[in-house]
């Protein structure tokens, strides 16, 4: 069984801190230690673990994602937009998925570490599936 994290993003491209509700998807399953896999299930958004604490390093990543992949209109792929194209690539190169540990009934994060969820094409109601798995040792 898994759980759903609803989002409502915002336009354009963002990164979404939900480290808090991850946790509380945790908490709520009761598993004390395991893992927790999280996926993305749509084509042009995805996730990544890094830093929260300066929120130019959002701005940094989303950057120099914008730099590797430029909106440009000479994609082959062009069915809704340019900028649908780009976020396909972008998504790509992120991932749409993360397995973190869960200990003491909480992620297992570095202290700067978040949990990011990456919007390349909003603004989308979007949902993160949890599934917290329990240690069998």
């Amino acid at each position: 069984m898994f759980t759903k994290i609803p989002l409502q993003t915002p336009p354009n491209e963002t990164l979404v801190n939900i480290t808090d509700q991850v946790n509380a998807a945790v908490q709520a399953s009761g598993v004390k230690e395991g893992v927790c896999f999280l996926f993305v299930p749509h084509t042009t958004a995805g996730l990544t673990v890094n830093s929260a604490v300066d929120p130019n390093t959002s701005l940094d990543i989303l950057s120099e994602l914008r730099r590797l992949v430029p909106t440009r209109v000479d994609f082959h792929h062009t069915f809704d937009t340019p900028a649908d194209a780009a976020g396909h690539i972008k998504s790509t190169l992120v991932g749409v998925s993360v397995m973190l540990m869960v200990s003491e009934g909480r992620l297992l994060l570095g202290g700067s570490q978040s949990v990011l969820f990456c919007e390349f094409d909003g603004p989308r109601a979007r949902e993160v599936w949890v599934r917290v798995i329990a240690d069998l040792s």
